[in-house]
């Protein structure tokens, strides 16, 4: 099985209480999503705060507008600096998405870390290739912009992608 690792950080204008509190809402991920992906969060997150064990399901469609389940559990934890997430039900047959905040002088550096591999053998370094990592920089790139209207209002700088 061959593992693919996409890292993306930000500088974040704002406190780490507030960049936690945004990113770590399950309610707040269709305002990070785009819209042609049909986000829908399924399963009852009681509006309160993420915690180890949760399980989020929700349905996308990344191709061709195909309905897919998507089931993600919140594995690790550490307010206001970190929490895990990754898929139980989905697309990839790997996917774990480390999110930390770190403060500094500017406001929180924000680094997500996303570990995945791909269902279909032989053809997942093909269709990494052409199709799922080209759409992983894109949903990635769409959350960079979603993140800095949201705090960055003045800042112009480019996304980071490893």
């Amino acid at each position: 099985m061959k593992i693919y690792q996409l890292k993306r950080t930000q500088q974040l204008n704002t406190s780490i209480r507030e960049a936690w509190d945004f990113f770590s809402s399950p309610e707040n991920l269709k305002l990070i999503t785009p819209d042609y992906l049909g986000f829908e969060i399924t399963s009852d997150l009681g509006h309160g705060k993420m915690y180890t064990g949760q399980i989020i399901t929700y349905h996308v469609r990344p191709i061709a507008g195909i309905k897919l389940n998507w089931a993600t559990e919140i594995t690790h934890v550490e307010e206001p600096y970190s929490f895990i997430d990754v898929q139980l039900e989905g697309p990839y047959k790997v996917w774990h998405h480390q999110h930390h905040f770190i403060e500094n002088e500017e406001g929180v550096l924000m680094k997500d870390i996303v570990t995945y591999a791909l269902p279909w053998y032989a053809f997942g370094g093909i269709s990494n290739k052409l199709i799922v990592r080209k759409k992983l920089e894109e949903i990635f790139n769409y959350r960079y912009m979603a993140a800095e209207k949201q705090f960055n209002k003045k800042n112009k700088k480019n996304p980071i992608l490893t």
